[in-house]
């Protein structure tokens, strides 16, 4: 049997909702240690944060959701393989790069059945409102798949991307970074476990799931 695992956001924007069916390690690994076993769990993990994945939005009449399954999503042309869905198409400009933009962001990690390790919504200034992140599009601050998704987006859009290890963190400088050091070092002992690359888990263990909203930007 499955624990089902509910985790809705608090914020007065798309608040994802999602269920992500949970195993236990201790049963997973009695039954089996092999290589094998544990890449079949990777996939099924990574299908299930989809297929159970569903919205609901108190702040606004302007969406339509629904499930979202994997078959939704539209690979981006020259991506590298990053995946995209619009949950809403924004009605301004388009960034390119050497543009100042800022973001707000649910990141989320296939490999640990969705864990959420990052949001701007946790990042609160002085009167408690959330802080966007700003960067310069192109600039190689942050992991690529991020910089793809947006340079196809329009200001006020919000899209949900998956982005494959090649295109994700390739070292423990790139943003975004957790701030919360726990998060950070779940996150990279996670994407860069020794044992698992070495058996071949790359493809599955670095896999990001995204979802951004593009609140502005600055042409320098």
């Amino acid at each position: 049997m499955y624990r089902i695992m509910t985790i809705q956001y608090q914020a007065c924007h798309p608040l994802p909702l999602f269920s992500v069916p949970q195993i236990s390690s201790s049963k997973i690994y009695a039954t089996s240690s092999s290589v094998t076993r544990r890449k079949a769990l990777s996939i099924f993990t990574f299908t299930t944060v989809f297929s159970g994945l569903a919205f609901s939005d108190s702040c606004s009449t302007n969406y339509s959701w629904s499930k979202t399954a994997i078959s939704d999503f539209v690979e981006l042309p020259n991506s590298g393989g990053v995946k995209a869905l619009d949950l809403r198409v924004g009605d301004g400009e388009t960034p390119a790069n050497g543009d100042k933009v800022a973001i707000h962001y649910y990141g989320r990690l296939a490999a640990k059945q969705g864990w959420r390790f990052d949001s701007t919504y946790d990042h609160k200034d002085g009167t408690g409102e959330p802080i966007p992140f700003e960067f310069i599009l192109g600039s190689g601050k942050v992991i690529s798949g991020i910089d793809t998704a947006l340079r196809s987006m329009k200001v006020g859009g919000i899209r949900r991307v998956i982005i494959p290890p090649s295109e994700g963190y390739q070292n423990t400088f790139q943003e975004p970074i957790p701030p919360n050091f726990f998060d950070r070092q779940r996150l990279f002992t996670t994407i860069f476990n020794p044992t698992r690359l070495a058996n071949g888990e790359g493809s599955t263990l670095g896999t990001l799931i995204f979802d951004i909203e593009l609140v502005s930007l600055r042409h320098q």
